[in-house]
């Protein structure tokens, strides 16, 4: 890995800390590579880090008894993630499960120094209760969409800002997961836009055809 920068000045969010909550900052995080694949936390595993992802992209996941899949968010370059953060502050083991889609660089706060810093630092406190504000409406809205939403309009939004000249390289059971319903739900409402002339399945691969009449359809018109 090369070499990285001071951890305080990583995240450009956190550039303004005072000098000695950079301290605290530097001396304390630990900067980790983790590849693609690697579980890196499950549901009912205890919280002993705050992670800031610097760059690529985690995966955070819920998955019922029965296998089912929902992907309730994403933590991606400068972000961190709020579930740990939700642990940390209430000393509660997780409750869903995260996976690195791609290579992570990332940095690990400790617990205690994640509190020292919570306590001390007002441009920390502020950083961090961003993220767990704008990410709770974002999981506010997913409930909305899985509680009250039409899966043929939640898949037309989902495939029209997807659409591109290669195509949409997705499973029937990848797409299941991110609009959180089961796949042969999707595989159904795949057919009948197929049947429409709208996409062309293929193995692995979805060929958009009319992207305009899933948008249509995405916004209800």
């Amino acid at each position: 890995m090369p070499a990285m920068t001071r951890p305080s000045k990583t995240i450009p969010a956190l550039a303004a800390l005072p000098a000695e909550a950079a301290r605290l900052l530097d001396a304390s995080a630990r900067a980790v590579t983790i590849p693609a694949g690697t579980v890196l936390f499950r549901e009912g595993s205890a919280c002993a880090n705050f992670v800031l992802v610097i760059e690529g992209s985690v995966r955070v996941q819920k998955v019922s008894e029965g296998g089912r899949e929902i992907v309730l968010y994403r933590v991606e370059g400068g972000q961190s993630c709020v579930l740990t953060t939700a642990c940390l502050l209430g000393g509660a083991d997780y409750s869903a499960e995260g996976v690195a889609e791609t290579e992570i660089r990332a940095l690990l706060l400790p617990a205690a120094a994640f509190r020292g810093l919570l306590a001390s630092s007002e441009v920390f406190r502020d950083f961090v209760f961003a993220a767990y504000t704008a990410r709770i409406a974002d999981l506010l809205l997913l409930i909305e969409e899985v509680a009250f939403g039409r899966i043929d309009m939640r898949l037309a939004g989902w495939l029209a800002g997807r659409g591109g000249a290669d195509g949409i390289k997705a499973t029937h059971q990848e797409i299941a997961v991110e609009l959180g319903t089961a796949r042969e739900v999707v595989s159904r409402q795949l057919k009948e836009f197929e049947r429409r002339g709208w996409l062309v399945l293929h193995r692995g691969r979805i060929a958009v055809l009319e992207s305009g009449a899933l948008s249509a359809l995405a916004e209800g018109r």
